[in-house]
């Protein structure tokens, strides 16, 4: 008897779903192995992102995309976890300490602890999307120069900031605020064709937070109210920068 179209696929639907979780599971040890996720952190997480990516799959003239969906499956895994959660799975300890006492600072500073949330939240997710872009190859040449290029001028920044904090008299607001606005305008030409106008806006948002020519005068007054916060910062950004990870 021969098939109809809905048999069809219903079989193409359970075979995709064989092959993706194969596939999947694939793309999830590479990160395993690179040591930026931790084992059994996505498996309550992984059925659900992976029933609503066949779904669509599933669709009429649709056809089997591993790394399309490989994409698909870690940005739905991203949407379903919580800033904290993600931070636990994809940065190492030294980086989340930093990332802890800006946020110490930024609750302090900003006028609700709701605002240092969002942004907490906004540059983790942001950062965790371009390195799942950066490790599925979907940079191009141009993008890659680009990808170079900010790291070398974010680690340029990261030592500036360092600088300006640990020697006195340094501290050059004009310098640093150019900086952060260069490194601004890489990353938004990085993701222009990947990701969605909101995470444009969000990524703006996060730069303009840590921009704000008030906040630098607090953090970089010496002796003053963030120092506490300041140490623990910039000496895990000198570990970091010493590790080649910043």
């Amino acid at each position: 008897m021969p098939l109809t179209l809905q048999d069809e696929r219903c079989r193409n639907i359970h075979s995709s779903r064989a092959n993706f979780y194969s596939v999947s599971n694939i793309l999830l040890q590479s990160i395993f192995d690179s040591g930026t996720l931790k084992n059994g952190a996505h498996s309550a997480l992984l059925p659900t992102a992976i029933d609503r990516i066949l779904t669509m799959a599933s669709e009429p003239g649709a056809g089997f995309d591993s790394k399309g969906l490989g994409l698909r499956a870690q940005k739905k895994l991203l949407g379903k976890m919580s800033s904290k959660k993600i931070a636990k799975v994809f940065i190492d300890d030294t980086t989340a300490r930093v990332l802890d006492n800006a946020f110490r600072i930024l609750k302090d500073y900003l006028p609700t602890k709701k605002d240092a949330d969002k942004v907490l939240k906004y540059l983790i997710k942001t950062v965790v999307k371009i390195g799942i872009l950066y490790r599925n190859d979907q940079f191009n040449a141009d993008e890659l120069k680009v990808v170079e290029s900010f790291k070398q001028k974010f680690h340029s920044l990261s030592m500036t900031v360092v600088s300006f904090y640990t020697v006195d008299f340094t501290y050059d607001k004009t310098f640093l605020r150019h900086s952060v606005e260069e490194c601004q305008q890489l990353l938004q030409q990085l993701i222009r064709r990947h990701l969605t106008d909101k995470s444009k806006s969000r990524l703006d948002i996060i730069f303009d937070t840590f921009n704000d020519p008030k906040l630098m005068d607090v953090v970089f007054t010496p002796g003053g109210k963030y120092k506490d916060y300041m140490d623990k910062i910039t000496t895990d950004m000198n570990a970091l920068m010493d590790e080649g990870n910043l």
